[in-house]
């Protein structure tokens, strides 16, 4: 991924934002497409663990936990 893009892992608690596009492949962009990670959904930072892995968020109306290094092949987009 460009150092230029942002991406899902920068965010912080209460940040939302929606997502872009999934810079992966294989198994993971299954795993990803499957939790609902799909063009244009909003994303919203729920918390972070202690040392910032895994991060909580709310997608769709519920909340899951995915790991930092996910979230940084996760493109977005802020939502002010």
């Amino acid at each position: 991924m460009q150092s230029d893009i942002k991406s899902l892992a920068l965010l912080k608690n209460g940040q939302k934002a929606k997502i872009k596009k999934l810079h992966t492949k294989g198994k993971l962009l299954h795993k990803l497409l499957d939790m609902g990670f799909i063009n244009n959904v909003e994303v919203e930072i729920i918390r972070e663990a202690p040392l910032f892995d895994p991060m909580q968020l709310k997608l769709h109306n519920y909340h899951l936990s995915i790991r930092r290094s996910e979230a940084k092949l996760i493109e977005i987009e802020e939502v002010v």
